[in-house]
């Protein structure tokens, strides 16, 4: 438990810090659920959009501390690959 008033501040700033990026990651996890989805459909037109929404979720991501950088490229090489194999 935090015993000064600055601990007490740092608390609650990391509760909330931690809740946004919390926040951000389900929003991005759902995105990339439902272009999985769409893919295994072979809803190319869905996919494409989806796609494009999935990325900027992700770049997003990757400019906060919730996700790295190199996890963020990966992930978005990894899906752009997975709709690009639908042609």
């Amino acid at each position: 438990m935090a015993n000064h008033k600055s601990s007490v501040k740092r608390a609650k700033q990391e509760k909330v810090r931690r809740m946004t990026n919390k926040v951000k990651t389900a929003k991005s996890r759902t995105a990339v659920k439902a272009l999985r989805e769409a893919v295994a459909k072979g809803d190319v037109k869905t996919a494409k959009t989806l796609l494009v929404k999935t990325q900027s979720l992700i770049a997003k991501l990757a400019k906060s501390p919730a996700m790295k950088k190199q996890t963020a490229s990966r992930k978005t090489s990894r899906l752009t690959k997975l709709v690009a194999s639908m042609k």
